[in-house]
């Protein structure tokens, strides 16, 4: 990966605000070209030649380019994270544009979102390193491997709510809707700090805010109130 290429990527990265398709081993080949550069720098017979000291900008300017491509996709990554978190609607198209780290990275704070939000807000315990994990493999599941499982994940997570009863906690209450869902969406977390799976043709109980945004998009039509 020559210096002029990271810099053409970069510079589309750039130009947008959403995550742009990369090569998933682009930053990989990227030290793969460090490395051979570093190769020339040692074997040339004079480290202070002008050939030497170019060399070695080069590597510089390729280190510097990877840190930057790093920052701008991350800062965009964290965005989707804290819309994943509220609730909000969010591009399905930029999570596939993530190389696996990134992605890794995404599903990590997007459980460690939802767990913080659980505890400081609607005052749930806090679940072990082990459950987090499980839980953030779930949300992380491709669409295709949960069809037809959306009612086993709203099991799941009743489960987790009545454990957290048992144990003499209070969550907050918030007020609910019964919704039929129109469309196929990715899983996202609730006002109430569920994760909420949805599948075209489902009846199910959503937070009263989060129905409202699906409603106004057209994902969910509002078939009742239970509050």
């Amino acid at each position: 990966m020559k210096l002029d290429d990271l810099r053409s990527i970069l510079l589309s990265e750039r130009e947008t605000g959403r995550l742009t398709a990369i090569a998933p081993d682009i930053f990989a080949k990227g030290h793969a070209e460090l490395a051979a550069i570093t190769k020339q720098v040692y074997a040339s017979e004079d480290p202070f030649s002008e050939e030497a000291r170019a060399l070695i900008d080069e590597t510089l300017a390729i280190r510097e380019t990877l840190q930057d491509l790093f920052a701008i996709r991350s800062r965009k990554i964290l965005a989707l994270t804290v819309m994943h978190a509220e609730g909000d609607y969010y591009d399905r198209e930029e999570v596939k544009r993530m190389i696996p780290a990134e992605k890794e990275m995404f599903d990590q704070i997007t459980a460690g979102i939802g767990q913080c939000q659980s505890v400081l807000l609607y005052n749930t315990p806090l679940i072990s390193r082990k459950s987090a994990a499980h839980n953030a493999a779930v949300v992380a599941a491709d669409e295709d491997e949960m069809d037809g499982e959306p009612d086993l994940l709203l099991k799941e997570e009743q489960n987790l709510v009545q454990e957290s009863q048992k144990g003499g906690a209070s969550p907050l209450v918030h007020p609910c809707v019964l919704v039929h869902v129109l469309q196929d969406m990715d899983s996202f977390m609730g006002v109430d700090g569920r994760i909420y799976s949805l599948a075209k043709g489902d009846i199910v109980t959503l937070p009263e805010r989060n129905a409202a945004v699906l409603s106004e998009r057209n994902i969910v039509l509002n078939i009742n109130l239970c509050k």
